[in-house]
């Protein structure tokens, strides 16, 4: 019976996905042409154009298809575009004439950050002109008493945090990537992070915004106040949209105190089950300082260690351990802070039944950034293992092992877990905030493990009131998908949203939407 029901579920779920490509009443988009190269060039100097299109008087282009291929593909060569135009704008008014003309001319755009997503939100479908806003990375201000900064969407969130360091201030927000990553796209994507427990999300430290709209309209709603209730709050629109409604050029957030006393320390259990009362038992021991609770399980670890990520614990320490978790504290005296990690960790090894095996407590700053790297290793060994299927997701936390192991068993039983097919199938993420990276590691991206894997995760997630999306976004991976985490009158209205900010449909096509 359940098997009957499945496959009906399939069958619903495939007869989607094909309607969900039938064309809309809007008209179609068209592909830029030598004309609007010829308008571009009168707004951008040639150094911030790159076209493979031959000018008017049909002289060749010396852009060659290699030199576009990093804004064409995405982070994981997952997800290819066509696209044969790279604008690369230096100010808010030359994004704002470029859109208008687009919009005019209706001619798809795609707003570009660092290229750093994991769903193909910046990339181009089609041919669509792509709109990287890498030379627009300047900070505007900052003022070291409210904390408040203001910075150009191209600035490199890295770079941020360099430039607020003299100030004893942080970006609320790290990631990975964030030697490339640039504040506009984690704004537009509503970026997450390593440290969401600690500072909250963008909907919160983001305090305005400066957006080019579909029709080259600038909204400026770059606010310096922290409390400003005059209606509607515009900006929270654009936090999350993922481009496809205005182009975001200027943030304003909340920058952070920096921590003066940062510790992590890296956990090995002997099983899953002890990840949840571990946790209860951390946050009420650190309390204050806890700024990040991460959990892996033993296939990742083993994966990082493989592919020189780091090592964490000797191999005699590994042994027998399930899965780990690295904790982090940071706050204001370190004598205060280490006392009360001290404090948890004997409290933990001298229990009747032990929640950990043992675990690696950072010396020094050299130390810290050394659990920390293998942490943040996980992404890369990942790829350095095989094609990724990335599932970004939010469960309960008590279901993480539960999701990994019963897509590992479903992938098992189709006869695809073996080494040309699927590799293996790994997980950690934010204990924090409930949210799972599932990662399928293959050997190749094929139809039939994709068909294997969608719509089985997504009904999983279902199946726990979850989302599928925690943190990455929709892009062009998730639109079909989107239904599982949002009724229909959610989506309706999400729908209408777009119509009235975007009518001819021109930013970020594809993407979010079905």
């Amino acid at each position: 019976m359940y098997a009957t029901r499945h496959l009906a579920r399939r069958f619903a779920f495939s007869q989607t996905r094909r309607l969900s490509h039938v064309p809309s009443n809007a008209p179609a988009l068209k592909s830029a042409t030598s004309e609007d190269l010829a308008h571009f060039s009168k707004i951008l100097p040639q150094t911030c154009i790159l076209s493979t299109l031959p000018s008017l008087n049909n002289t060749p282009s010396t852009t060659t298809i290699e030199e576009l291929a990093p804004f064409n593909n995405d982070w994981m060569n997952k997800y290819h575009g066509k696209s044969e135009m790279v604008l690369r704008p230096r100010t808010t008014e030359e994004v704002a004439q470029i859109v208008k003309w687009c919009n005019e001319k209706r001619i798809g755009v795609v707003p570009q950050g660092g290229n750093t997503g994991l769903v193909g939100g910046s990339v181009p479908t089609k041919n669509e002109v792509v709109i990287n806003l890498a030379n627009m990375n300047k900070v505007r201000s900052f003022d070291p008493v409210s904390g408040i900064l203001v910075a150009d969407a191209g600035c490199i969130l890295e770079s941020l945090n360099e430039y607020l360091a003299p100030h004893n201030h942080i970006v609320p927000l790290d990631l990975g990537a964030k030697g490339s990553c640039q504040i506009g796209g984690n704004v537009s994507t509503n970026a997450g992070g390593l440290r969401l427990l600690r500072y909250g999300s963008l909907h919160g430290s983001v305090l305005g915004l400066e957006v080019v709209l579909p029709d080259g309209t600038i909204l400026n709603q770059l606010s310096s106040l922290r409390k400003d209730n005059t209606g509607y709050d515009l900006k929270q629109l654009f936090i999350g949209a993922e481009g496809t409604l205005g182009i975001v050029t200027g943030v304003s957030i909340l920058a952070a105190p920096a921590p003066q006393a940062t510790s992590n320390v890296i956990l090995a259990l002997p099983k899953f089950d002890n990840v949840l009362p571990l946790f209860t038992k951390v946050k009420r021991q650190l309390s204050e300082i806890l700024s990040a609770f991460e959990f892996f399980d033993r296939e990742v670890y083993d994966l990082a260690v493989k592919h020189n990520q780091g090592r964490a614990l000797n191999a005699d320490d590994v042994e027998g351990a399930e899965c780990f978790v690295l904790v982090e504290t940071s706050g204001g005296n370190r004598e205060h802070d280490e006392a009360k990690l001290n404090a948890l960790l004997e409290n933990l090894l001298e229990s009747d039944e032990p929640l950990i095996n043992t675990g690696v407590l950072s010396q020094n700053p050299a130390q810290f950034a050394s659990l920390w790297a293998i942490r943040e290793g996980l992404t890369e060994a990942v790829s350095k293992e095989g094609k990724a299927y990335k599932y970004d997701i939010s469960i309960p936390l008590k279901a993480f092992k539960e999701v990994v192991d019963t897509t590992r068993e479903h992938l098992r039983s189709q006869g695809l877990l073996r080494h040309d097919a699927v590799k293996n199938v790994v997980g950690y993420g934010h204990v924090g905030d409930g949210n799972l990276h599932l990662n399928i590691v293959a050997a190749a991206y094929t139809p039939e493990i994709e068909a294997a894997l969608e719509p089985f995760v997504y009904e999983l997630v279902g199946k726990y009131k979850g989302s599928v999306s925690a943190e990455h976004g929709i892009g062009v991976m998730k639109t079909h998908a989107l239904h599982y985490s949002k009724d229909e009158v959610n989506i309706e209205w999400m729908r209408r949203i777009k119509n009235l900010f975007d009518p001819h449909g021109i930013m970020n096509p594809g993407k979010v939407l079905p």
